[in-house]
């Protein structure tokens, strides 16, 4: 319970340094570059010159749609972070030597009090992690049930709970990835709702209002997808740490603990 409250503390407060920060680089740098080169290019065609569409990085990123699209990026990266350090924390506990059984070693169901005792004086936050839970559990259940078979059940199910929990932990990540290319859509139709708006300017030899609309419409598109591309390459990096993590759980108890196992009518 205090994990995950730690955990969704740390969700809002990614959240709000991310708003301010993004907010700030716009108000401070994108927007004022943006309104300069699109202002430059408004005195040329005062001027009597040809109209040129810009296309600075600036003036594609300026929009509303490309501000909150940047935040969902920001908070997404912090989540996986955040996560990421988890999941190494604990990957770093397969290195240690939990449970030491040299070979030829029979563990009958009477020993595993004392296997399970290291376990149980690991800090409190080191016994939560998926290993000392996976085998203390697949360990208690052997020495309830002197079955082989049940200690390497338990063993199984911990590690598929956890992938489930993992799995599921994720579900905020998956929502940005969905939200951000459908903020770029809602860009896209406000650009092209804009730029019909003006279609009697079009018609009257001013297309400038026109692609500065559709402009929005395409950069707004644009930059969601390249942003959504990013996030969906790091939550998948992200999925590939955590399965092996599990993966490697479970081998660990299989090599270091379940293959010595001996219940008493063998």
């Amino acid at each position: 319970m205090r994990k995950n409250t730690n955990e969704l503390f740390f969700q809002l407060v990614a959240l709000m340094l991310a708003i301010i920060l993004v907010h700030a680089a716009y108000v401070t740098v994108v927007r004022p570059n943006a309104d300069s080169i699109l202002n430059h290019a408004a005195e040329v065609v005062a001027a009597g010159g040809e109209y040129v569409v810009p296309r600075s990085f600036w003036v594609v990123i300026k929009d509303f749609e490309q501000e909150a699209c940047f935040i969902l990026m920001i908070w997404a990266l912090a989540i996986m972070g955040y996560k990421t350090r988890a999941a190494m924390r604990e990957s770093r506990m397969l290195e240690m030597p939990l449970v030491s059984l040299s070979e030829g070693t029979r563990v009958l169901p009477d020993d595993t009090g004392q296997l399970v005792r290291p376990l149980q004086s690991l800090p409190e936050q080191q016994q939560s992690y998926l290993l000392p839970r996976a085998l203390s559990t697949a360990l208690s259940r052997f020495q309830v049930t002197s079955s082989v078979e049940a200690a390497t059940e338990a063993a199984h199910s911990a590690c598929e709970a956890e992938s489930s929990r993992l799995d599921s932990e994720l579900s905020m990540v998956r929502y940005i990835t969905w939200a951000i290319p459908s903020i770029g859509f809602i860009g896209t139709v406000r650009g092209i709702g804009s730029a019909l708006g003006k279609a009697h300017e079009a018609m009257a030899g001013n297309i400038a209002g026109v692609t500065a609309s559709l402009g929005v419409a395409f950069n707004s598109t644009f930059v969601a997808l390249l942003i959504s591309m990013v996030v969906m390459f790091f939550m998948h990096q992200l999925q590939l740490m955590q399965e092996r993590l599990v993966l490697d759980t479970y081998a660990y108890c299989e090599n270091r603990v379940l293959r010595f196992l001996k219940s008493l009518s063998t």
